[in-house]
């Protein structure tokens, strides 16, 4: 059986570096906002419940119109948790299905939105990525073309940094002054050992 592993992390944190370091060591990866993407597009019935409750004006030629969504749910708590509990259950239907289908030793799911979603109940181990806020918001800035101002409002509308951190087993810490790639290296190991344990003792 192939491990569970949830990697997550605030905005700007840097998880999908670390997620590409876990890649170049030959695990496989399954990007969450990559997928909810594909999905919103995809999945008909999934479709059919944000054109109910956003409009027809959800979609363009078949397509989520991406803008339109974004005007809705910006600044919108109500809105934003509404179209969250469409998409997040299909996004944790998909990813265990995507598991399913792996055999290395463990694979990993990658999502900001793992304890928020309430998707860890399908992960075994999650590894948390760490990073000063000043520097998540920079790097954001950079990243997005984002204000100062937009950062900090998507930072609100996810769980914090340290409790986020204390909620994971494994924390990468990403704040520039300790190397990445030897963290992610010794934590590869620690999995490959406890999926050798795991798969010995199903043995």
């Amino acid at each position: 059986m192939t491990l569970r592993i949830g990697l997550t992390g605030g905005i700007g944190s840097g998880k999908s570096t670390v997620a590409k370091v876990f890649e170049v060591l030959g695990i496989p990866v399954y990007y969450a906002d990559e997928a909810a993407k594909r999905i919103m597009n995809d999945d008909e019935l999934l479709q059919q419940q944000i054109i109910r409750h956003f409009g027809p004006a959800a979609y363009k030629n078949n397509q989520l119109d991406r803008p339109y969504i974004a005007s809705q749910v910006f600044n919108d708590k109500e809105k934003l948790e509404l179209l969250n509990s469409l998409v997040h259950p299909a996004t944790i239907r998909d990813a265990e299905q995507w598991m399913h289908k792996q055999t290395t030793p463990y694979a990993i799911k990658e999502a900001a939105l793992i304890f928020e979603s309430g998707s860890q109940d399908q992960l075994d181990y999650i590894i948390g990525v760490s990073a000063p806020t000043p520097l998540r918001i920079l790097r954001a800035m950079r990243r997005d073309g984002s204000t100062r101002d937009q950062v900090l409002a998507r930072m609100g509308k996810q769980i914090q940094e340290v409790i986020k951190m204390r909620l994971c087993d494994f924390v990468v810490y990403n704040d520039e002054q300790q190397a990445v790639i030897p963290q992610v290296i010794t934590l590869h190991e620690t999995l490959i050992g406890l999926a050798a344990k795991i798969k010995a003792n199903e043995n």
